[in-house]
């Protein structure tokens, strides 16, 4: 070969391995592009999902069952409002004399009864003629007290919120999220009582004083119980980012609004040295209670939903490791509910867990290439131990769903009036929050529990507690 020739075959060599760099740095370019476009659809999905409407399940059905009963046999029980056991109002509705369309005598056959249950706008106002009085022997001014009185104030503060407007306006504000707005447009258009925002701000504090014990007997009482599920969320006070805990157990739930969601905020409710299960979604300061005490469940339902958004934008090799996840963790589910229902020994439980237990350890064995599923097989390989706690402790809730349940009232009146404005705020929010949802919880009805409490001259602590936990 001249040397003509040779000049240019090295001139192609060295211009090919120029194109071969170039491709090979615009491959990698493209390669982080799409690493960081993947990362940047996956947050967006997620957030989507933050700030979904309550309730929200995704896309609606396109082809939905008609709304209503269905006609025929399949209509179900009739049912209608049942006969009251009281009349308070009996009025006498007599036939007319003559026909409303041929102007002919109408002749009576018999009585027929219709019933009415309506709302009474009306205020009452009570007004207490007070004795004050003198002690002879050490000269103290003494004043009597009537069992219908919610305070000793006079002067100033004479005119006071009746203990049931104040525990409606309660029951409004703290469990079915109305602003302090709205609660007053209620209390006027509803009953004819007038009453400004602050005075109802004011009012719900005292409230909250009064249940102060009981708040701390339910605070005992999530420390001494056995399962406590865990979740937390975003809460303004004074305009900034804090957290509302919540802790509920199978007799109570105790919420708290603390600045942060780190260890010492999460062991704030059920303490640092809490003995029992812990439900939660995952989140890493949860695993510094002491493992040799506590014992975890991670939320199942948290991870199917991560890796149904993982398949919704991995390519289809990629979406083969979270598809495999899900389906495991969805036939432990289904296990459980086997298992509840008698169709399988515990021998058998014990064995089939065993069995995913191994399957999933073969699967966080293998090398992945994906960012996501790395993240998820580290996510996994952390939470191994506790994945799955409710087949070895039948009985034990896979999810945190109750936690969720109990703090969703809360996202929804964080949407309506943002938090609250002052520590104080925050302090009446978790108390008579707490004392409301561990009534419903316990099927109690709050409105004449309440209403004893304003108007008990001493602090006491409401049946809502176990005697055994009363502070």
């Amino acid at each position: 070969m001249s040397r003509p020739e040779r000049s240019r075959g090295s001139e192609r060599e060295q211009e090919l391995e120029r194109e071969i760099q170039r491709l090979g740095e615009e491959n990698e370019r493209l390669k982080q592009q799409i690493q960081r476009l993947e990362k940047q659809l996956e947050e967006a999905l997620r957030e989507a999902k933050r700030q979904a409407a309550p309730h929200s399940r995704g896309e609606p059905n396109p082809n939905p069952k008609p709304p209503g009963r269905k006609p025929g046999a399949a209509y179900g029980r009739h049912a209608c409002r049942p006969v009251p056991r009281r009349v308070d109002e009996q009025i006498a509705v007599p036939v007319p004399e003559q026909c409303q369309h041929c102007g002919g005598t109408v002749a009576f056959q018999r009585t027929e009864a219709q019933y009415q249950e309506e709302i009474v706008r009306r205020t009452l106002v009570r007004r207490f003629d007070i004795q004050i009085g003198q002690c002879q022997r050490c000269g103290r001014p003494i004043q009597g007290r009537h069992p219908l009185q919610t305070s000793d104030a006079l002067g100033a503060a004479a005119v006071q919120l009746g203990p049931e407007a104040l525990t409606l306006a309660g029951l409004m504000n703290k469990q079915m999220g109305l602003s302090l707005g709205h609660t007053t447009q209620v209390l006027q258009q509803g009953f004819g009582l007038t009453v400004s925002r602050s005075g109802i701000c004011r009012a719900l504090a005292r409230m909250a004083d009064k249940a102060a014990p009981t708040y701390e007997g339910l605070i005992l009482t999530a420390r001494q119980s056995l399962v406590n599920i865990l979740d937390e969320t975003g809460w303004r006070v004074e305009a900034r980012l804090q957290w509302m805990h919540v802790a509920v157990s199978e007799l109570v739930t105790v919420y708290a609004i603390l600045p942060g969601r780190g260890f010492p905020q999460l062991s704030w409710i059920v303490g640092p040295d809490y003995e029992g299960f812990l439900g939660h979604d995952g989140w890493a300061p949860y695993y510094k209670f002491r493992s040799e005490k506590a014992f975890h469940q991670s939320c199942l339902n948290h991870l199917i939903s991560r890796c149904k958004g993982l398949v919704e934008i991995l390519s289809p090799p990629a979406a083969r490791f979270p598809l495999a996840v899900k389906s495991l963790l969805q036939r432990a589910l289904a296990l459980r509910d086997r298992y509840a229902a008698a169709e399988i020994s515990r021998h058998g439980l014990r064995t089939v867990t065993g069995r995913l237990e191994a399957e999933l350890d073969r699967l966080l064995q293998k090398d992945y290439r994906c960012p996501a599923n790395v993240r998820l097989a580290n996510h996994l390989a952390h939470e191994r131990p506790w994945l799955f706690s409710f087949l070895h402790c039948p009985g034990l809730d896979a999810t945190n769903h109750q936690a969720e349940r109990a703090i969703r009232g809360f996202v929804i009146a964080r949407k309506v009036w943002g938090g609250n404005r002052s520590w104080n705020g925050a302090r009446t929010q978790q108390i008579l929050g707490s004392v409301l949802r561990t009534c419903w919880q316990q099927d109690k009805d709050p409105f004449p529990r309440i209403v004893t409490l304003l108007r008990s001259p001493t602090l006491q602590v409401l049946d809502i507690v176990p005697a055994s936990q009363s502070p």
